[in-house]
């Protein structure tokens, strides 16, 4: 098998049971409808060993441009192949959103939320705020590139590190998803959204392209400073791409906290009233 075929069936692979469980958990009249957040980490999770077990042995199984770039950031995979890779991933990433729509025939009419629609092929911030959703993706892709190097530093049985990987993925699900539905792949949102916009949905409103761009950018800066991080305190390797990524960041974080810190928020009086 070709990497360009593998890296597309592993993340059509990844889309498939990731967004099926999403399907499952938001769309009306499903059986585990309602199941709830912690499946859907568990599902997203086990999507990922899936992947990684069908095409590791072919391509690396990055099945994310943000893994992709990122290890080509710090001389751990060929800048040439990265576009060969990330047009797979996008590719696959379509085809497993349009299977995923294929699965749920009956029940897009059933259900009347866009959002839960929407939400079964790509993300969306639970309080919406561009400049702290940006960090939020840019914090669980910081961990995974973190979290994968980590894992590739040590030996395991043979046949275990995609479980550990996917263990990685519920890990980052359950403690830093809830503010964006944790994208931290460019493809699994950019993909799927596409099909989105152009399967024939019944009722199923806009794409919310306003949004797109967050879990695309927040992704490739978390990945590539979540790399050179690693290289720079493990390793030793205090790159240039390491200060200039670290002031880029530091500059998001600044902007996120000054933009929140801005907002209006209700007088204190004004709570106590509605307490009273």
């Amino acid at each position: 098998m070709s990497e360009f075929a593998a890296e597309l069936i592993g993340t059509m692979i990844l889309i498939i049971f990731g967004g099926g469980v999403v399907g499952g958990v938001v769309l009306k009249d499903s059986k585990a409808e309602g199941a709830g957040w912690v499946v859907i980490t568990i599902g997203w999770g086990l999507a990922v060993a899936m992947g990684v077990y069908a095409v590791g042995n072919f391509s690396g199984a990055h099945i994310n441009p943000a893994v992709t770039i990122g290890f080509a950031a710090i001389g751990e995979f060929e800048w040439a192949k990265v576009p060969l890779y990330v047009t797979a991933q996008m590719i696959g990433a379509f085809i497993g959103g349009v299977i995923v729509f294929f699965n749920y025939l009956p029940h897009w009419k059933k259900t009347k939320d866009q959002g839960a629609k929407l939400a079964v092929f790509s993300t969306d911030p639970a309080v919406r705020s561009p400049f702290s959703n940006l960090v939020s993706e840019m914090v669980g892709t910081f961990v995974l590139l973190m979290g994968l190097l980590f894992i590739g530093a040590n030996e395991f049985t043979d046949g275990l590190n995609p479980l550990i990987v996917g263990a990685l993925i519920i890990a980052i699900g359950m403690s830093l998803g809830g503010a964006t539905g944790y994208a931290i792949n460019p493809a699994r949102d950019l993909g799927p959204r596409i099909a989105h916009a152009l399967l024939p949905i019944p009722g199923k409103g806009g794409s919310d392209w306003g949004y797109a761009w967050i879990p695309i950018v927040g992704p490739i800066l978390g990945g590539i400073y979540g790399a050179v991080f690693y290289n720079a305190l493990f390793l030793g390797n205090f790159s240039a791409l390491f200060w200039v990524m670290s002031i880029i960041v530091a500059g998001i974080l600044l902007g996120a906290a000054s933009s929140e810190l801005k907002k209006d928020h209700t007088p204190a009086d004004q709570i106590e009233e509605k307490v009273v």
